[in-house]
């Protein structure tokens, strides 16, 4: 049974460690979740006027996450914060009211930096995002990378055996957490059908 999963990278940079942190996610994900990237580069600042005539980015934002089974933030840290193009798409995918492209969909947050503190307080801030946002959270394992570039290769590979099984554990609990949160909305879900509806 396979689940879609949109992942959302908090960062616009071209060489983000966390795009680096997403391959190796991706890689080391079980075979039942299929992984795609969700892009928030083209969202246009977020305007209550352009709520309801939005770009057409913003359509496909919204769709793309109505589209997902659950819904991944692989996101930096800035100021001690939520990275200002994150936030944006997250504002703009919870509008307009009633039309919360977030609800009920089972979430994860993972986030890699430089720093020791390896997103800790981004990642309490999202939390609180998302619970207003009514999107189930996975709790525990917290994740919270300590960026090392050297034990990270190009097309996702971990050349450290620590890190690789804690981030393949990571995902394998993020994998068990959707599929308890799907069956409790949806019960006897196929989770390989994805109907153009929002869930």
């Amino acid at each position: 049974m396979s689940h879609r999963i949109g992942y959302l990278i908090g960062s616009l940079s071209g060489d983000s460690i966390n795009r680096v942190l997403s391959k190796a996610l991706v890689r080391l994900a079980p075979a039942e979740l299929e992984l795609t990237e969700i892009s928030i580069r083209d969202l246009p600042l977020y305007n209550r006027d352009d709520e309801m005539n939005p770009v057409a980015a913003v359509t496909e934002f919204k769709r793309a996450v109505e589209q997902s089974d659950g819904l991944l933030f692989i996101s930096p840290e800035y100021n001690r914060s939520i990275p200002a193009p994150l936030k944006n798409a997250i504002d703009w995918g919870s509008r307009p009211w009633g039309q919360n492209s977030f609800a009920r969909k089972p979430t994860g947050i993972i986030g890699a930096s430089v720093g020791a503190i390896g997103t800790a307080v981004m990642q309490a801030s999202m939390r609180s995002v998302l619970s207003f946002l009514d999107a189930p959270q996975l709790n525990a394992p917290e994740a919270y990378i300590t960026f090392k570039p050297e034990i990270y290769g190009e097309n996702g590979e971990v050349n450290d055996s620590g890190t690789e099984e804690f981030l393949r554990h990571y995902m394998e609990e993020y994998a068990a957490f959707v599929e308890r949160v799907l069956s409790s909305i949806h019960p006897g879900h196929i989770g390989d059908d994805h109907p153009d509806t929002k869930h």
